[in-house]
């Protein structure tokens, strides 16, 4: 089904909280899966720790993770055309729960490294795949569907460090062996309550694994790309550093990643769309990646003034939450493509920045001083919103698509 314009008017008609059982079987499993993106922020030390590894090594853990996602996102689509989305999400969360289990029994550092990246493997056919569930499931239309699935991402991502707080306060083995429980619990959910494919979704032409590529010829989407790619630098800058230059225990990290988590879920589903409708997608992009390298810069100012790294790590959380839902519902009307194909390109292109940017934070910080890596994390993101702006004319097109109401 290529993109379309929305109409806002049968979206106005349709109430968000609305939706079949189905949806939020998908949904709550969505919150399962993201968790695992904050989930190992507060034990980085700890594993740290107990394994005897050093710190870029820890970092290891979001960089296996992304690299393996970023690769996998562009099989996705060819996968999930071949055995339906049924069970290709099935399939993921078996595979987010068997390797997060076996990373809670693990023993050694790159043990854990390896069966993260398998995390990511699951969590890349679950991810991309949850996208066009929930808008084929929805009855409110694309964009409020888009609203849902970004909601579900801020509440797996704030839940994720609070979990990993106080189960990493036990024992840093506990929130993967959480996840994996969960998991099955998810699993369970998802079996029941989505409906079997019908005969019109196995007519499908299945996806190529080419098609990803040929996307990327569009150059709107590109553009978006290429954009996430540098802003997810500083995300993931943010995310597997700053537990370390903050000097708190299992319960701190975890209390102070959940306000960043919770301010990213609220202003997800309740500001990024008026946002949108009263400035504009693009501009509204502009000025929150703006913003959000200028608390970046912050923190690699005063590095070492610890109430100044947990404000802006909590305050980014807003700046992220409104551009996660501005740059998704972008790019799921760049193109005149499969919106699933659509995704797994644009995936591909930020889970690169979001795989190099952990690692190369913690070597930075080797290599020179501690406030180097949020400076050069700074860079990329202001460098995403030049880029950009250099780029309207190609992509001012999907400010004609109103998200929300």
């Amino acid at each position: 089904m290529a993109a379309a314009p929305v109409d806002s008017v049968s979206e106005a008609k349709a109430s968000l909280l609305n939706q079949p059982r189905a949806v939020w079987a998908v949904f709550f499993a969505g919150i399962i899966a993201f968790m695992g993106i904050g989930l190992v922020d507060p034990i980085l030390p700890a594993i740290g720790d107990n394994l005897g590894a050093s710190r870029s090594e820890v970092s290891l853990l979001f960089s296996s993770y992304n690299a393996v996602m970023a690769v996998a996102m562009l099989v996705t689509g060819a996968i999930s055309s071949r055995i339906g989305i049924k069970v290709t999400l099935l399939v993921g969360i078996i595979v987010i729960a068997i390797f997060s289990g076996l990373g809670g029994l693990s023993n050694g550092i790159w043990i854990l490294i390896g069966l993260r990246g398998g995390w990511g493997l699951g969590n890349a056919l679950f991810v991309a795949t949850a996208l066009t569930a929930i808008v084929s499931l929805s009855k409110s239309g694309v964009t409020k569907a888009i609203i849902l699935y970004e909601a579900a991402i801020g509440l797996g991502i704030s839940v994720g460090p609070l979990l990993g707080g106080e189960l990493g306060a036990i024992s840093w083995r506990g929130p993967f062996l959480g996840v994996a429980a969960l998991m099955i619990v998810a699993f369970i959910a998802l079996i029941t309550l989505m409906p079997k494919p019908d005969s019109r979704q196995a007519a499908r032409r299945s996806t190529s694994l080419l098609d990803p590529f040929r996307a990327m010829r569009h150059r709107s989407l590109l553009v978006f790309g290429l954009t996430a790619g540098m802003y997810n630098f500083g995300f993931f800058t943010l995310m597997a550093y700053a537990p370390f230059v903050l000097e708190l225990d299992e319960h701190g990290l975890g209390y102070v990643f959940l306000g960043w988590g919770v301010l990213l879920a609220l202003t997800s589903v309740f500001m990024a769309p008026k946002l949108q409708q009263k400035f504009g997608t693009v501009k509204s992009m502009s000025v929150m990646l703006t913003l959000f390298g200028l608390v970046l810069l912050a923190m690699g100012v005063w590095t070492s003034t610890q109430w100044v790294i947990i404000a802006a790590v909590i305050i980014a959380g807003a700046l992220l939450g409104n551009n996660n839902t501005l740059i998704t519902t972008a790019v799921m009307n760049a193109a005149p493509i499969e919106r699933s194909t659509a995704s797994a390109a644009y995936s591909f292109l930020r889970f690169i920045g979001a795989a190099i940017a952990p690692y190369l934070a913690l070597k930075l910080a080797d290599w020179f001083n501690p406030h180097v890596p949020f400076i050069v994390g700074a860079a990329f993101v202001l460098l995403s919103v030049v880029f950009i702006l250099l780029n309207r004319n190609h992509v001012k097109h999907v400010d004609q698509v109103a998200i929300g109401h």
